[in-house]
């Protein structure tokens, strides 16, 4: 049996699984990073609301405080899990690609 074909396979293996490894490793720091951000942003928010809230002269102004906060920070929720989102379906779309080759000859093979 020759060893060229099963040493190609090999390799194409590696360059595979590091290619997928190498857009896993990019991708899963960009959704941190997003994270992180987003974290810090919904922090500095807390505190700034807090701090309007402490100061409130009013029963009512301090309900007016809280409800533009919950509000603000809702809407910043939900877009920030869509990006999210959309940052994990580009990951999943780029891991797929090194296999999508090897996938379509296996088909073809059929």
């Amino acid at each position: 049996m020759n060893a060229d074909p099963m040493q190609k396979f090999g390799k194409d293996s590696m360059d595979m699984a590091v290619a997928a490894f190498g857009t896993w490793a990019k991708n899963a720091q960009a959704i941190a990073t997003e994270v992180a951000d987003y974290s810090k942003k919904s922090f500095e928010d807390a505190a700034a609301a807090f701090e309007k809230l402490i100061s409130a002269k009013s029963p009512e102004k301090a309900m007016e405080i809280q409800t533009e906060y919950l509000r603000s920070s809702y809407e910043e929720f939900v877009a920030e899990s869509a990006k999210i989102g959309e940052l994990y379906a580009d990951l999943a779309r780029q891991a797929y690609k090194p296999f999508e080759s090897v996938l379509m000859k296996t088909s073809a093979m059929r």
